[in-house]
């Protein structure tokens, strides 16, 4: 966000404001007067965030088009997910209709005309984020050369939609049907087995993995979840105050007014109802989501009985991001991935 932009914003908005108080205001209208200014800040401050947003989204769409223009058919297509649109009026005009969402498509060139391909849906990360090539690129290549199609949803509260998309975000509610909802227009639309499904993703994505396979567990024959978000009630403990306000907002309630609710969007809380063979992976250092999470979620899936692969490294280097990067390591660790979906998909 360019911090420059607020002075030259109050000046304006001063200079404009100056006639009208030649002679000094009374007190309460000079405390209102800084309310509204305080707000309009805020207020252009959002839409240049979301402008800013919307313009870096169009360069990455160029950049996902170039550069994979070597190895696949790409596209982004446009949809209906299976639940509405947030709104606060339930009388106005299109209330209940569906969320329009969009997704990329990937489709390797080797896929020959009438054949048929497993598909990966793939999840990117970010409680407000996009499937940008930076995270997702190296992966995305890595997939298609093995010959995999992808569908990668841009769900609700993804940025570069607008301020409107952005602020539909509901943290393991809506958003979790709407990577489902992809699943489900790729098997339709694509050309893809659909007995031959699998769903992947870091952080948010690797939470979105875990509460896909634990919600339809039918629907998908591999998973993987890297440094995966996993228990909620933990997360809300050790993150800041303006992290909790996050979900304070769509949930209405933090996380000690309502125990309940946040573990019901807790994967841990669901470890009995896995089916799916998983893969999960996860580092001592991570910065982002405390190892306990994830260790919490592997004890869950033990005392539950379940079988399911995993590996916990010690000081990775790059921690969050350890297996998304250019390194020995990580190159080592996307083979583990790209063998264990071959193992349930091929």
């Amino acid at each position: 966000m360019n911090r420059r932009f607020v002075p030259l914003v109050c000046s304006a908005f001063l200079a404009a404001a100056v006639p009208a108080f030649a002679q000094p205001p009374p007190a309460e209208d000079r405390g209102a007067t800084i309310a509204t200014l305080q707000a309009e800040i805020r207020r252009l401050e959002t839409q240049q965030m979301h402008q800013g947003q919307t313009v870096r989204k169009d360069i990455d769409d160029w950049m996902w088009f170039s550069r994979l223009a070597d190895i696949a058919r790409v596209d982004k297509v446009r949809f209906t997910s299976s639940k509405p649109a947030r709104s606060s009026n339930p009388t106005g005009q299109g209330f209940g209709n569906p969320m329009i969402m969009s997704a990329y498509t990937l489709i390797p060139l080797s896929l020959k005309a009438g054949q048929k391909a497993p598909l990966i849906v793939m999840v990117h990360e970010g409680i407000h984020g996009n499937f940008d090539t930076l995270q997702n690129l190296r992966s995305a290549r890595e997939l298609l050369a093995e010959g995999y199609v992808i569908v990668a949803p841009e769900y609700r509260g993804s940025t570069g939609y607008g301020g409107f998309f952005y602020d539909q975000i509901d943290y393991g509610g809506a958003e979790i049907d709407d990577t489902y909802a992809s699943r489900n227009w790729a098997v339709e639309n694509l050309p893809v087995d659909p007995l031959k499904v699998g769903i992947i993703g870091w952080s948010h994505g690797g939470y979105h993995t875990l509460m896909n396979i634990l919600t339809w567990p039918k629907a998908y024959q591999a998973a993987y979840a890297g440094v995966p978000v996993a228990d909620l009630v933990a997360r809300m403990g050790y993150k800041d105050d303006r992290y909790r306000a996050i979900f304070q907002e769509f949930i209405g309630k933090t996380a000690d007014q309502n125990v309940a609710e946040y573990k019901r969007r807790s994967p841990y809380a669901h470890a009995a109802k896995l089916e799916t063979p998983l893969l999960i992976h996860t580092t001592t250092n991570d910065e982002d989501v405390n190892v306990l999470e994830v260790e919490h979620l592997i004890d869950s899936l033990k005392a539950a009985g379940k079988k399911f692969e995993y590996k916990i490294h010690d000081n990775a280097p790059g921690g969050h991001y350890f297996n998304r990067i250019d390194t020995a390591l990580a190159r080592e660790s996307r083979r583990e991935i790209l063998a264990f979906l071959a193992k349930h998909l091929k």
